[in-house]
């Protein structure tokens, strides 16, 4: 996956997750608790996200069969992902209904999209339907609008607080899936270069010393310069990011112990100093150890 373009990068990572164990019984168990459907989407793939899922609205899947409701709906993802970079946002398309599109980060990047809705957060109502078909009809649309009324009116309606329950459940995945991204990227090796992969399982074996690139580039009997040049090629992480994801990694491992201090557990993985931890953490992360410490055990189900 060695690649610095992010949308190439994102559509990779999200395939190897869409193929992961977790990810697919936390996908069936979604629909299967909440009714709604749920995608994993990589950054900038503006389609339906919705489209064939066996819990897609039924009014939605009448709109995207004409071109100018499906434009409309394909606009409204455009703008979900917009404002979604950040944190989960819902709007609402031209029938009124929800759509929402929560985060996937790691630190800084943004590397996809969880996406759920098609919902009312009310019971539908004449006066909406009549408004939606108005603007159907003055697009010229061939539609036929007693299925398409039936349809409306089956639409699943969900009260503000239960999909706001919904949407944290995507919130707290959506962390667990940065997590496994974070994983995947250190776990990532060039097969076709040996040497790279000695050099991997020395950095496995040495992360809690201090190790420094000359080191590694030694033990694989490579001059630090092209040592440093083919670890890039191979990982798409210079040799100190990827040494501080592996530290960082097992941080958070150690951390699932609620006994065990964060300083005790930032040294035990090979930090020099705190403030050289909290940086790195907060980087790779995306939030201080303390915070990543106390949302773990509040999640954490009571015995």
């Amino acid at each position: 996956m060695s690649t610095d373009d992010p949308v190439k990068r994102s559509r990779q990572l999200v395939e190897q997750l869409k193929r992961s164990q977790i990810y697919q019984d936390y996908e069936q168990a979604f629909r299967d608790t909440t009714g709604l459907p749920i995608n994993l989407r990589a950054i900038e793939s503006f389609n339906l996200p919705h489209a064939g899922d066996p819990n897609e609205n039924p009014f939605c899947a009448l709109m995207a069969k004409t071109n100018h409701s499906c434009a409309a709906c394909l606009q409204l993802q455009r703008k979900v992902e917009e404002q979604a970079r950040l944190e989960p946002k819902t709007l609402k398309c031209f029938a009124g209904l929800c759509d929402s599109a929560v985060p996937i980060r790691v630190g800084a990047n943004l590397i996809a999209f969880l996406q759920t809705g098609q919902i009312l957060l009310h019971k539908p109502k004449v006066h909406e339907f009549t408004k939606a078909t108005k603007e159907i009809v003055g697009w010229g649309t061939e539609v036929d609008l007693k299925k398409l009324e039936e349809a409306y009116f089956q639409t699943r309606v969900v009260s503000k607080k239960q999909y706001e329950a919904v949407l944290r459940l995507l919130t707290i995945f959506a962390q667990h899936l940065a997590s496994m991204s974070n994983q995947l990227t250190v776990q990532e090796a060039n097969a076709e270069n040996p040497a790279i992969a000695r050099a991997r399982m020395f950095i496995a074996d040495q992360y809690t010393e201090e190790l420094s690139l000359e080191q590694v580039a030694k033990q694989v009997n490579m001059s630090a310069f092209y040592f440093c040049k083919m670890f890039k090629k191979a990982t798409s992480l210079t040799f100190t990011d990827y040494l501080a994801r592996i530290r960082i990694e097992k941080v958070k491992n150690l951390l699932l112990n609620p006994n065990k201090r964060i300083s005790e557990a930032a040294y035990e993985v090979g930090f020099q100093s705190l403030s050289q931890f909290n940086r790195v953490f907060r980087r790779i992360a995306g939030e201080s150890p303390t915070v990543f410490r106390d949302r773990l055990h509040q999640q954490a189900p009571v015995a």
